[in-house]
């Protein structure tokens, strides 16, 4: 009688099983469907806008003269400010959380605090920036202050990603280390990151990612609309492929619209390359960290 009971039972469950397996793979073809559909619709529409003409001219309040010129390159500006802002910043923090801080009372709340600011609204994040760093620093509307409103939005991401990427690392590495003379900080960069650094370029990418299409904080800081000239330092004025292209999809004509769609194409061209080349080089740090 138990073993009926038992073996009914095992079959309900195999039954409520292959239900959700089912349920949750029709959810996810249902979503990559959308997103292909969504996607052929914006190549359908932007792919013939695309020309040298569009990534040389500057915008334009003549829709079949407008460019990308200015927008690609403030975009290109603002990832390489924001790269070479957070990513030595995040890295030096999560191995300071990670090898150095004591678990204290302190530190866990410093800890809490990352994650929370990880699910922060960018908006928040523009209404300080132009505060402090457009008002208070005086920066202006520059592409600095928008590279550190970017760093600022990014860094939670980057050292959690790192955090869980130096945690991974197994105990007997340091101390395997450590018992043949090495120092901790020699630890940490000769063994600790060389194993850690493919999870932490996983987190690089999903950071840098954010920060490529982000637009409400450089809406609110005062990014421009219209640049008729290409940055030369960190302290010009800029505008950026995510401003162009709202600004392009609120005009009433539809040939803004198709501009707004062939600039959609080049933001996901630009994402998907640099997304390339992170992952090729996490790949080749990955087989780099097995060898050691």
């Amino acid at each position: 009688m138990n073993l009926k009971k038992g073996s009914r039972g095992s079959s309900a469950r195999r039954l409520k099983d292959r239900a959700a397996r089912t349920l949750f793979t029709a959810l996810t073809f249902l979503s990559v469907a959308m997103l292909f559909v969504l996607l052929y619709d914006i190549v359908r529409q932007g792919a013939p806008r695309l020309s040298a003409d569009f990534f040389t001219n500057f915008p334009s309040y003549k829709a079949a003269k407008s460019g990308i010129a200015s927008a690609l390159a403030g975009s290109l500006w603002l990832i390489g400010l924001t790269a070479a802002i957070s990513i030595p910043l995040g890295v030096l923090a999560a191995i300071h959380l990670e090898e150095y801080a004591k678990d204290n009372r302190l530190n866990r709340f410093i800890k809490l605090n990352i994650a929370n600011l990880a699910g922060i609204p960018s908006i928040v994040y523009g209404i300080f920036g132009l505060y402090f760093f457009v008002r208070t620093l005086a920066l202006g509307r520059s592409l600095l202050a928008g590279a550190l409103i970017l760093s600022l939005l990014v860094l939670p991401i980057l050292i959690l990603a790192s955090q869980e990427a130096i945690r991974a690392v197994p105990e007997s590495l340091r101390h395997a280390s450590l018992a043949l003379g090495a120092t901790q900080l020699q630890t940490v960069f000769r063994v600790v990151l060389p194993k850690a650094l493919p999870g932490i370029l996983t987190g690089v990418i999903l950071s840098l990612s954010r920060a490529l299409g982000e637009t409400a904080p450089l809406i609110l800081i005062g990014a421009f609309s219209y640049v008729a000239f290409l940055p030369k330092s960190p302290m010009d004025a800029f505008t950026a492929l995510p401003i162009q292209i709202f600004v392009w999809s609120e005009q009433p004509q539809e040939a803004f619209h198709v501009a707004a769609a062939a600039a959609i194409l080049v933001l996901l061209a630009v994402l998907l390359l640099s997304n390339l080349a992170a992952i090729l080089i996490r790949n080749r740090y990955s087989k780099h960290g097995e060898s050691i």
